[in-house]
């Protein structure tokens, strides 16, 4: 078997009382057939344009020889290091599969200037002149991508290196990236259209940058392909049925937080994955399943509130002494392939279950919306309410400025959490400067008594972003953001990076608000220096 689940407690309840259901409406075979009325009339148009994804392992063999063909001859002209420009699904599916592969990637999913700075420097894997980029980007007009591109076109003209040589384009067919790539020369991949980005990690947009930086993804298909089988029959041995009820069972009273432990297993970086494959199809309607990230140590596993249920990734799913010793959980062990396989059929089931529609994204484009009316206008920054240390305070909701203090602005906006509620943390700073923040997530959580979830700023406007706007509105919101004289220039376009990323956290803010959301920002103006003051605030 390529992949086992075990369960245990309240979570087996709910799994067998749920599965006679789910076998009886034959939604796995369904699911494999392309039957796109599974998810109701107004979902059908939809979901006919967006199951391509159950026959992603055929259709994307034919580009394994020519992505090794690729990567052979970049490397005897001396590429040594792939970087990848991506967003959402098109950089989280290549970031767990080379690290679990143990090969090194270059992942540029950020507008934050320092970080640019460094895809463009070269680091232990090769200088900028032994670099090749991947450009992925399935409408072809992401700004995050785009903008990334032209730096590094620009970078490598002036090494006096054709971009054409260098860049390797991941698009849909007929997108205004191929259409502009095609017309310049560079190498294009097309991807199929009927994938969405959160169900590519089997397409040209998991397979390219995964292959070119010398992950095995034959073998990556080989284990997938194995799993097929399993997840297509209506049975209730099937894990894909038994991991959606898991996850989306137990009526009005199930548990619509999903904790995610990484506990022992092979697999590197497979939560963030799932996150934004979890969080962005079944965040809308005012519903959805909120994935949340954590540590084997994390508060939310000692002081479990009721409405999260733990899933832990384990490398033996079926050895009895971890089943005994954690009662309630949803164990997991199984071939990175499979795991991919599994859950898109389980979040696809998920989203029947919870009768919204799992391949659409309602929510995203208003975030971007609000950021591109900010870089047109370019209003004035708000002044802070108060700085304390170096940091800058502001928020959506003048009540929980009344303190002064940033711990009173924090208990306070703990306080406007409702019932069933959580916090979100999000970081638009340069993480590979400050990937100290990351651990800001245990003592929020630790301090609002509620389950927290991170996210690095831009990036998960393009996953967990859907949920935040769409979903329940049970959430609070606490930004961080950097003031730093680092910038980036962007050829041919009126804004830099330091602008575009100030522009992306400002628009999501106002677009939080607007919807109810309450809202603190801390900026630091010395980050190297206020990181400790932002830990201490916090607990």
């Amino acid at each position: 078997m390529t992949f086992a689940i075990h369960l245990s407690g309240h979570v087996k309840a709910v799994v067998d009382a749920t599965l006679p259901a789910l076998t009886s409406s034959l939604v796995a075979s369904g699911i494999t057939a392309g039957d796109a009325s599974l998810w109701g009339s107004d979902a059908e148009t939809e979901a006919a344009q967006r199951l391509g994804w159950v026959e992603a392992v055929s259709v994307s063999r034919p580009l394994v020889p020519e992505i090794v063909a690729l990567r052979e001859s970049l490397s005897s002209r001396g590429v040594t290091r792939i970087v990848l420009a991506g967003m959402g699904g098109s950089s989280l599916a290549p970031e767990v599969i080379t690290r679990t592969a143990g090969v090194p990637l270059v992942v540029l999913d950020s507008t934050s200037p320092g970080q640019v700075l460094a895809a463009l420097d070269g680091d232990e894997s090769g200088s900028l002149a032994q670099t090749a980029l991947v450009v992925a980007s399935k409408s072809g007009s992401t700004v995050e991508t785009d903008s990334a591109k032209r730096a590094f076109e620009a970078a490598f003209r002036d090494l006096g290196i054709d971009p054409v040589e260098r860049i390797v384009v991941v698009t849909d067919p007929g997108s205004p990236m191929e259409t502009a790539a095609r017309a310049d020369g560079y190498t294009v991949f097309t991807a199929d259209p009927t994938v969405g980005g959160r169900y590519s990690a089997l397409t040209a947009f998991g397979l390219v940058p995964s292959g070119l930086a010398g992950a095995d993804i034959s073998e990556l298909l080989d284990e997938a392909e194995a799993s097929m089988l399993e997840v297509a029959i209506d049975s209730p041995d099937n894990p894909a049925l038994v991991l959606a009820a898991a996850i989306a069972g137990g009526g009005a009273d199930r548990r619509d937080k999903l904790g995610l432990v990484t506990d022992g297993t092979h697999i590197v970086g497979l939560p963030d994955w799932i996150e934004q494959l979890v969080a962005e199809s079944t965040g809308k309607a005012g519903t959805g399943i909120l994935p949340v990230v954590l540590l084997p140590v994390s508060p939310e596993l000692d002081n479990r509130p009721a409405d999260l249920q733990i899933v832990r990734l384990v490398d033996e799913a079926n050895e009895f002494h971890l089943f005994e010793h954690h009662e309630g959980e949803v164990l997991i062990s199984g071939s990175l392939g499979a795991q991919f396989i599994v859950w898109e059929y389980a979040t696809a089931i998920a989203g029947r279950m919870l009768g919204i529609n799992p391949f659409d994204q309602p929510d995203v484009e208003s975030a971007k919306t609000a950021t591109r009316g900010l870089l047109e206008e370019r209003p004035e920054p708000t002044a802070p309410a108060f700085v304390v240390d170096g940091v800058e305070v502001r928020s959506t909701d003048e009540s929980l400025l009344a303190s002064g203090t940033i711990a009173g602005v924090l208990d306070a906006l703990w306080a406007q959490i409702p019932d069933r509620g959580y916090v979100a943390v999000q970081a638009y700073v340069d993480r590979l400067a400050l990937p100290q923040l990351q651990g800001l997530r245990e003592l929020v959580a630790a301090d609002s008594g509620r389950p927290t979830t991170f996210g690095w700023g831009p990036r998960f406007l393009h996953s967990t972003g859907q949920f935040h706007k769409g979903g329940p509105a049970t959430g609070v919101f606490l930004q961080i953001v950097e003031q730093t004289d680092t910038d980036v220039e962007i050829p041919g376009r009126p804004f830099t990076f330091g602008e575009l990323i100030r522009a992306q956290a400002a628009g999501d803010a106002a677009v939080l608000a607007a919807s109810g959301r309450p809202v603190v920002t801390l900026t630091l103006t010395d980050p190297q220096i206020e990181v400790l003051s932002l830990f201490e605030a916090a607990q």
